[in-house]
């Protein structure tokens, strides 16, 4: 699984203090943004595409602590672009955030 709480809600409590509103509004933001990351890498047509989109979903991993995540898209990254089990892995880890 690719979902690490513990680390999110550090990353972001450590951001925001104890603000519950908050810090549920900043994951349904990073989620967005995972997914909008993700759909640019389906949607890619060149292997270059696929490694800048991947590349920030990474880094927006990191950004949040998510450690598994970020492991998930290096693995899946250096694939073949048109992986359809590595873009379904990373569609199933976003869908747990």
């Amino acid at each position: 699984m690719a979902y690490d709480p513990g680390a999110i809600d550090a990353t972001l409590a450590a951001a925001v203090g104890d603000e519950p509103a908050l810090i549920a509004e900043l994951r349904i933001a990073f989620v967005e943004s995972a997914e909008r990351a993700l759909t640019a890498m389906t949607l890619a047509t060149e292997v270059e595409e696929w490694r800048v989109a991947a590349w920030r979903l990474k880094g927006l991993a990191a950004s949040f602590g998510a450690i598994r995540l970020m492991a998930l898209v290096t693995k899946v990254a250096e694939g073949d672009p048109r992986d359809a089990e590595g873009l379904k892995t990373l569609r199933r880890a976003i869908s747990r955030l």
